[in-house]
């Protein structure tokens, strides 16, 4: 896919976000706020790339453009353009040292987001000044263009809104020797209770447990590996396999027993058919249900590991049905 050059005057209405206006006299009250009590200070070099959900987006984004230029990088783990312009992008926030944030939305995890900034394909890129968004460009674009285009962004956040960026500390984040040698949390004694509630067949606090683990490390394999688990086998613990499949077998257009029968499938080690079986039910079916099929194939996904060759397929098979 070629860039596609946008208008730095030009904005999409973040109605379906929210509303621009609410949005973004809530973004300027959190920067007078900010400003009234001494800000939020210094951040490290790392805290200027941040991963971004629909439940955060109002907080980590269109809050946070009251201060500084946000932008959004929309991407997938199969999109291969997005493995080339992801890390450019990351490098030069850190370069840019605070004049803009980088909010990296993934699109499988996200689709609401994708829908409503109107977006036909990735990578695309977007910004978010003062609750404005500002289309940026559309594909794997030349690091000149891009650097061009920042400057134009940040040019337009100082002149119309006057934002003049965050301070970065490049010592900040760094632990220090006594910081180094504190372990990062009682994971291991949550862990090996999640894993004996798990073999106990007592799922709901197998899930728990797992929930406990990630609220302070949400990024943990273990945990994201066995929640997946734990919350797969709740579902078919009671499920009639026989009944389960017959009525996926006598209504193919029926969302709901395509997921339970996927469930089954993947319990039972047919981990293709189940894949195969939700990228077809994405591809029959539109709104909410094919929205609710595309989320159970990512949870299932999460279950099998994402290093997975038959993971890789489906995402590409994914990526054709929805694009």
């Amino acid at each position: 896919m070629q860039p596609r050059n946008m208008s730095m005057s030009g904005v999409v209405d973040l109605a379906a976000v929210k509303a621009a206006g609410e949005a973004k006299a809530k973004a300027e009250q959190a920067r007078a706020e900010a400003a009234r009590t001494g800000g939020a200070g210094a951040v490290s070099p790392a805290a200027l790339v941040i991963d971004v959900d629909e439940a955060g987006f109002e907080r980590d984004v269109l809050q946070r453009s009251a201060e500084v230029p946000v932008v959004i990088d929309f991407w997938a783990e199969w999109c291969e353009p997005c493995k080339q312009l992801g890390p450019l992008l990351e490098r030069l926030a850190v370069e840019y040292n605070g004049r803009f944030l980088l909010a990296k939305v993934d699109v499988d995890a996200n689709q609401m987001l994708m829908q409503q900034f109107g977006i036909q394909g990735i990578p695309a890129v977007f910004a978010v000044v003062a609750g404005q968004a500002l289309p940026l460009f559309q594909g794997a674009a030349p690091e000149a263009q891009i650097r061009e285009t920042l400057d134009q962004l940040i040019q337009v956040g100082e002149e119309r809104f006057g934002l003049t960026g965050i301070a970065v500390d490049p010592d900040a984040g760094a632990p220090d020797a006594a910081q180094a040698e504190v372990p990062a949390g009682p994971y291991d004694a949550l862990l090996e209770a999640a894993a004996s509630a798990l073999d106990a067949n007592d799922f709901p606090g197998a899930v728990q447990a797992y929930k406990n683990v990630l609220v302070d490390d949400p990024g943990n394999p273990e945990a994201k590996l066995g929640l997946a688990q734990a919350e797969l086998l709740g579902r078919v613990q009671s499920m009639d396999p026989q009944a389960v499949r017959k009525e996926a077998a006598e209504n193919p257009g029926d969302v709901n027993a395509q997921i339970a029968a996927a469930d089954l499938d993947l319990v039972g080690g047919h981990v293709e058919d189940a894949f195969g079986r939700l990228v077809e039910a994405v591809r029959r079916t539109a709104g909410d249900d094919r929205n609710a099929a595309r989320l159970r194939l990512l949870e299932l996904f999460e279950v099998i590991g994402p290093e997975d060759p038959r993971v890789t397929a489906a995402r590409t098979a994914l990526a054709r049905v929805l694009f």
